[in-house]
């Protein structure tokens, strides 16, 4: 492992991403959300992303010419193109029309058509808490865990990340995929030539597996069960019936490069706390929960050990690859 400060880290996987086709602005919108994963201890989100990324820009997979636009709009709501590329830009347009919006209306939701991977899906509801905002996010992905009773994959492991400001202190975030692991974590697994807990996916016969790449090519275990497995369902028809996207089973891996552009898609919400109760009464709610929450030893808000790595991070920088950090360097040269 090599430390290495943010900045650089950015300044390369940006380079790394221009020279494999993407336009200076989604380079570098790109880099900005890898780089924060891999600041808040989210390896599988983080840079190792980049040559993934890279190779669909190459091969057309998601085209580095993209720019998002607006496709349909109505009141509180927005349907944003992403025109497959990469989805980071979409993604901020998306979010900064729910923050237009949201105070007008009191909910704003942002749809993200013919999209692609949005890596840690919490990156992109910090604004909205910054706005006062509460902030939802949920996105589907290429078929990962299979529907209940069955062992084909169909669904994605179909991230869900909420966000809730406060009156003092950092917001509460949380962030969740529906599998019983991030794919990402099998992936690097299978990598390293690692074994994986049993419980996490199953071969492509259908058994459970302990072995990563036999579980590459099986399926994910939902979290939760059939809960899991139906909640996975839910995020497919927000994201894909209402954006006109590709669902999971359409889609071949992120992590290959054969294939056509990914053409996902995903939704954002904001609502404005002071539609409801009002701004004061929620902030006291949600403090009054939080309280009670930190009474038990032991409770930890979600999100506070990912902004304690990324405080570490920002002054200290990151441990990456020896082999993954060549490869970035070597692509950005």
């Amino acid at each position: 492992m090599t430390q290495i400060v943010l900045p650089e880290l950015h300044a390369l996987a940006q380079a790394a991403l221009a020279k494999s086709g993407a336009h200076p602005a989604m380079a570098e919108a790109t880099a900005r959300a890898l780089v924060y994963a891999e600041g808040d201890g989210l390896a599988s989100h983080g840079v190792s992303r980049v040559p993934f990324y890279a190779g669909h820009l190459k091969a057309g997979r998601a085209i580095g010419s993209a720019q998002p636009r607006i496709a349909n709009q109505r009141g509180g709501t927005v349907l944003v193109d992403a025109g497959s590329g990469l989805a980071f830009s979409a993604c901020a347009m998306g979010i900064a029309e729910c923050i237009a919006r949201a105070p007008q209306y009191g909910i704003a939701c942002a749809g993200i058509a013919n999209s692609h991977h949005f890596g840690a899906a919490a990156y992109h509801l910090e604004a909205l808490a910054d706005a006062g905002l509460v902030g939802l996010a949920i996105s589907n992905s290429p078929a990962a865990m299979p529907a209940w009773g069955g062992k084909r994959a169909l669904f994605g492991t179909n991230p869900i990340a909420a966000i809730f400001p406060r009156a003092h202190g950092a917001p509460l975030l949380i962030d969740l995929s529906l599998s019983e692991v991030a794919r990402g974590k099998i992936m690097m697994a299978a990598r390293d030539n690692k074994p994986i807990p049993e419980g996490w996916a199953i071969d492509a016969d259908g058994r459970p597996t302990t072995d990563a790449r036999a579980a590459l090519a099986g399926s994910m275990l939902p979290a939760g069960g059939v809960k899991g497995a139906m909640l996975a369902l839910i995020v497919e028809l927000l994201v894909v019936a209402l954006t006109g996207s590709q669902f999971g089973f359409e889609t071949a891996s992120f992590f290959e490069d054969a294939g056509g552009p990914t053409r996902i898609g995903q939704a954002f919400i904001a609502i404005d706390p002071a539609a409801l109760a009002g701004r004061e009464t929620y902030l006291a709610r949600v403090e009054t929960l939080l309280t009670a929450m930190l009474e038990d030893d032991g409770v930890r808000l979600p999100g506070e050990r990912r902004r304690a790595l990324r405080d570490r991070a920002h002054a200290e920088g990151v441990e990456v690859p020896e082999a993954l950090l060549a490869q970035l360097r070597a692509m950005a040269a």
